[in-house]
């Protein structure tokens, strides 16, 4: 679980072309209806490890071929070395017929033509998911792909520390959770939070909170927007989280791991993903029942704060010769049944509200799901990935700010080289 939702809020490296074969329509189906339609065909599925819980996929499958005749091939993928396998898949004559995609890889893959049109499944089964988790799955206002599942960060904290600093009910505002911490400075010899100055996953959603965009456009091409006023007030905000931490300014959240630090004790939070916990668990048996979770407080407590959405779509290869095939497979696979067995076997947001049922008794989950209505991504332009390649220019500049440029001048150190990332072509 720690390395597949890891994986999913990365995006790795830089995109290639894809030399898509075929139209959005991929060719059609020997036959396109009922079990007798599809019998002897098989369906490829290409699914990331971890995503597809055992009973969740042996459940699926049955009813699938019962209902389509059809089999269905699911094939686990490594996480290692995946976007270059999938560009190249994409671009040959007979790719798997559907894939699991990294929400903010989607748009990439959709703009050199690899993907599906999925315009009609999103009106015939989409009108529940969830805005803000189907935003990844749509490119030029095109339907390309389908939410699947996301994770977003929410607040570890140490209840024993918290109890000691007479904090007793966990903050439901932003000025709530800051007298929180105020609290553990001041009454434990605790660190408030532990917060590395490049946790920059958490300042985007920090970006998001404030309605701010991280890129914009600029005639035909796409710049910084790094000195928007907005992105500025989050940047301080982040600056004030961080001032109550001893982290380092210039390291992120994996170096060292933050579950690490947290779990010697001596930390009264943190801001991660759910299964960061188990990573203070292994540093430390002891802490597992002073663990406790809650979603990151917005300036209002009916409005939580701003957070990224790190997940995975599903989408049909255009170049697929079973296209509705394989939106059989879609129909059923994002089906309330399937998507909140999900839910519950792998502890991961499903695509529409109306399923966080799902969640209950999974603590972390249930601190996650109150957000992901106000959540968001990286830019959804298939250039950003790019700008998050080592050295990671959002990281210099949040560093930068941390020790005491403004955020404007911040800005300018490193909106040259955002800039020339942008500019690059596939």
């Amino acid at each position: 679980m720690k390395r597949k939702l890891a994986a999913a809020t990365v995006v790795a490296g830089m995109m290639v072309s894809i030399a898509a074969c075929g139209g959005s329509d991929g060719g059609t189906d020997e036959a396109k209806s009922g079990k007798d339609g599809f019998k002897g065909q098989t369906l490829t599925v290409w699914a990331m490890d971890g995503s597809t819980p055992k009973q969740w996929q042996k459940d699926l499958t049955a009813e699938f071929e019962k209902k389509t005749g059809a089999k269905l091939k699911i094939e686990v993928q490594q996480w290692n070395g995946i976007q270059q396998k999938v560009t190249t898949a994409l671009s040959e004559s007979n790719p798997p017929d559907v894939l699991e995609i990294g929400n903010t890889q989607t748009p990439a893959y959709a703009a050199t033509g690899g993907l599906a049109d999925l315009t009609d499944l999103k009106a015939e089964i989409g009108g529940e998911w969830t805005e803000a988790l189907n935003k990844s799955s749509v490119y030029e206002g095109v339907q390309y792909a389908a939410p699947w599942y996301f994770a977003n960060r929410v607040v570890i904290y140490n209840k024993e520390i918290w109890e000691k600093a007479g904090v007793k009910e966990t903050p439901k505002t932003r000025d709530e959770f800051f007298k929180a911490l105020d609290a553990i400075d001041k009454k434990t010899d605790a660190e408030p939070i532990y917060l590395p100055g490049q946790n920059w996953y958490f300042f985007t959603g920090l970006t998001i909170g404030k309605g701010a965009e991280l890129v914009k456009q600029d005639g035909d091409k796409w710049v910084s927007n790094l000195s928007d006023p907005k992105v500025a007030e989050a940047a301080e905000l982040y600056k004030k989280f961080q001032a109550y931490s001893k982290a380092p300014k210039d390291k992120d959240e994996a170096t060292p791991q933050q579950g690490e630090v947290f779990g010697k004790g001596k930390v009264g939070a943190f801001i991660g993903m759910g299964w960061e916990a188990g990573i203070a668990i292994e540093a430390d048996k002891s802490i597992e029942d002073k663990i406790g979770y809650f979603t990151i407080p917005g300036e209002t407590a009916d409005k939580p704060e701003g957070v990224f959405l790190g997940g995975s779509n599903l989408a049909v290869a255009a170049g697929s010769k079973k296209q509705e095939l394989a939106k059989e497979f879609l129909k059923l696979a994002l089906s309330d049944k399937y998507e909140g067995q999900l839910a519950k076997e792998n502890g991961v947001l499903p695509n529409k509200e109306a399923l966080n049922s799902n969640l209950t008794g999974n603590a972390a989950a249930e601190a996650a799901a109150p957000a992901a209505a106000f959540g968001g991504t990286t830019p959804l332009i298939p250039d950003w990935a790019a700008v998050e390649n080592d050295p990671n220019p959002i990281k210099a500049y949040l560093t930068a700010v941390l020790n005491g440029k403004t955020p404007a001048e911040a800005a300018k150190q490193v909106e040259g080289e955002i800039n020339k990332r942008l500019a690059q072509t596939s």
